[in-house]
């Protein structure tokens, strides 16, 4: 990390106030908002050769992601998610990029934010596990783990200190978790260095707990008591264990802001190639299915596509205006 961002960091300070997030002002004014689906196989469809860091295409090729994001935005997103999920030092760091943390999520910002301005949409920095345990089953300490989201939210966050909204994120998005030491840990890197909403996802991917053997109802609390301001999952195993999930969490916060971003059903190999059973028409029909949870933020995870995420907002606007008679 540069020394310029330690000593932000040990400040407790990264600059100037920031400007207010849309995010609930927008939230406030609709049942639901509709999340955009996966970025990796879109980028994939488009020539990143598999092994590649999906991130590096911020700096190298930003037209195919802001190409993915419109791609979104046109199919009904409501919020957007940066090309960042990967944007860590230690992620970055098998692929020799660890040096650019900082420019590759600016990047991914002003990628996505000239995406959404366009349709007046909402722009949420990504942030994926470090994809290393901590200590003491890992080498990662806790202070570690702390530095290295610290680095990697000023990145996405630098556009926020000033008024130019095209360089400024709406919420940060913490996803794909397993470990609640370490969501809880990146939850309290979000807290010291931003004022922005903070949105946290689990995988429930292990007899519906996360990996790490986490339950939903268990996430839901620790992640609320930590400071997010909306819990749920994404990934996972089938559409079915995800609302199950998502029972258990509605369940342990009857009032909470829940988030449900599952893959396209299970994957299957079709020959060489790996196939999603959830069709656009499926997907759809579980969005419904999350809102009458309660579920106020629905996009999809690994296997969705624009397609899917169209078919999500037809059946969502339909749910909404059924609601609201």
């Amino acid at each position: 990390m540069r020394d310029k961002e330690r000593q932000e960091m040990s400040a407790g300070n990264v600059g100037p106030p920031f400007v207010p997030s849309a995010y609930f002002r927008v939230l406030s004014q609709r049942p639901s908002l509709l999340i955009d689906g996966a970025m990796g196989t879109q980028l994939f469809n488009r020539g990143l050769v598999p092994g590649d860091p999906p991130e590096h295409l911020n700096l190298v090729n930003p037209e195919i992601v802001q190409t993915v994001h419109t791609e979104y935005l046109r199919a009904g997103s409501d919020i957007i998610l940066t090309n960042t999920f990967g944007g860590n030092r230690q992620r970055l760091a098998l692929h020799n990029l660890e040096g650019k943390v900082h420019e590759i999520n600016a990047a991914a910002v002003q990628i996505a934010k000239q995406a959404a301005l366009k349709f007046d949409a909402l722009v949420a920095g990504s942030i994926g596990p470090l994809g290393q345990l901590l200590a003491p089953l890992g080498p990662i300490s806790a202070d570690a783990a702390l530095e290295a989201f610290c680095e990697q939210i000023i990145g996405l966050t630098t556009g926020s200190h000033s008024q130019r909204a095209y360089n400024s994120v709406d919420l940060l998005w913490i996803e794909t978790m397993s470990s609640l030491d370490e969501a809880t840990i990146a939850i309290k890197a979000c807290c010291q260095l931003t004022e922005l909403p903070v949105a946290v996802t689990m995988s429930f991917d292990t007899n519906r707990h996360t990996m790490m053997g986490v339950s939903p109802a268990t996430a839901t609390t620790a992640l609320l008591d930590a400071g997010a301001s909306a819990v749920g999952l994404n990934c996972g195993n089938s559409l079915d264990d995800n609302e199950a999930a998502i029972a258990e969490m509605r369940q342990a916060a009857p009032d909470a802001t829940l988030i449900a971003k599952p893959n396209a059903g299970i994957p299957q190999w079709r020959g060489a190639e790996l196939a999603y059973s959830g069709t656009p028409t499926l997907m759809a029909e579980f969005a419904c299915r999350f809102q009458q949870l309660g579920v106020r933020l629905i996009g999809g995870c690994c296997g969705t596509t624009p397609d899917h995420i169209s078919a999500m907002r037809s059946a969502l606007s339909v749910s909404g205006q059924r609601s609201s008679t």
